[in-house]
């Protein structure tokens, strides 16, 4: 996905791990910039990692998930994130109107049976009561959007003019620590890594409004939060991804980051089994095939909107509920992407779980 250049034009609506790359640029706003480091083994702890690392240059806490309205027999994919950026240049000013972390969020709606995609974006500075990201615990606000976390008990508002997420999230697992303990590889170099886990299976209810018309929903969802100073290789020009929640209480997620020539330049993941059972995948035991290319008819880029994914777990198959799920924001940073709710069909072809497919850096390569 192509980086947004450091100037003061803010980003738009873009991937969650392409925020990672623009708060990268972010970071060095007006020049100056804070060399990278490797992260140590740290203990996480909670509620107050759920909360703000404003010490980090990026940051992003991100919930995809399925929901079905029975009574409408409608059935919608959804994802928000907000994402924190340390502006480095900043640090040192004493100027209150001194942007030191700027916020932004984007939030969309799949409506499967419409075949359409919805989506919409904030942007502000921290501070003045307009956005805020609590370092005590989970609790996001940036203009009229929010997140907020109590207990096991997660809630988010995000209105938008064409639709609008209010939904409750409930813990139904213990959350689960990606790479060691929560230290997470995402390249060749130590220094390319982030603290991040994962909150799989959460219950959802709530309503999601499309075009006016209110839908009472339940589903399920998952929420990841990450936080580091490097993510990404030079040689890297884009990566698949899925999180996947398993109708029997298992969670999957595998990734591998693509070179320039298309192979394979880093891959991880993990999974949880029903009864508990984690599994953490090494370097090379995480492939993506692909079996069926959609091509964009806006952008004219091509997408395998159809994997097999090998993991140790199983041979899974992930498949695009919809097609067209791509997100073209080229008029503000030219990022184009494809993110959207997909299928998970285990190897003797039963559909086994539901949720989220991205893929990054096929319209052109990631800009370092």
């Amino acid at each position: 996905m192509p980086m947004p250049p450091p100037t003061r034009t803010l980003p738009a609506l873009l991937p969650r791990r392409s925020l990672l790359l623009a708060g990268a640029a972010l970071a060095g706003w007006g020049g100056v910039t804070r060399p990278a480091r490797a992260l140590p083994a740290k203990t996480l702890a909670f509620p107050r990692d759920r909360g703000a690392h404003p010490e980090f240059r990026t940051e992003w806490w991100y919930i995809t998930g399925h929901a079905s309205a029975e009574a409408d027999r409608q059935a919608f994919g959804f994802q928000l994130t907000f994402f924190r950026s340390r502006v480095d240049a900043t640090q040192g000013m004493a100027s209150k109107f001194a942007a030191r972390q700027l916020l932004f969020a984007h939030a969309a709606l799949t409506d499967v049976q419409g075949k359409k995609l919805w989506h919409d974006q904030r942007i502000a500075r921290g501070g003045f009561g307009i956005a805020a990201a609590s370092e005590r615990d989970m609790d996001l606000k940036l203009r009229d959007w929010s997140l907020k976390a109590q207990g096991g008990r997660y809630t988010a508002e995000l209105p938008s003019s064409d639709f609008a997420l209010k939904l409750a999230f409930e813990e139904t697992q213990e959350l689960l620590l990606q790479g060691k303990q929560g230290l997470s590889r995402k390249g060749p170099e130590e220094k390319q890594a982030s603290y991040y886990y994962s909150q799989p299976q959460l219950a959802t209810r709530g309503t999601l409004r499309l075009k006016g018309q209110d839908f009472a929903v339940n589903g399920k969802a998952w929420l990841d939060h990450e936080w580091s100073e490097e993510i990404l290789h030079p040689e890297a020009a884009g990566w698949d991804w899925i999180g996947m929640n398993l109708t029997d209480g298992s969670a999957l997620t595998a990734f591998r980051l693509r070179a320039k020539d298309g192979s394979t330049l880093w891959d991880g993941g993990s999974f949880r089994s029903d009864k508990g059972g984690l599994y953490t995948f090494s370097r090379g035991e995480v492939i993506f095939k692909p079996v069926r290319t959609w091509k964009s008819p806006l952008t004219q880029t091509t997408y395998p909107v159809e994997w097999i994914v090998r993991t140790p777990a199983d041979f899974f198959t992930v498949r695009a509920v919809i097609d067209n799920q791509e997100l073209d924001s080229r008029q503000s940073t030219g990022a184009i992407y494809w993110e959207g709710l997909s299928e998970l069909i285990d190897s003797n072809g039963k559909r086994v779980g539901m949720g989220y497919l991205e893929m990054t850096g096929y319209a052109q390569p990631l800009r370092m």
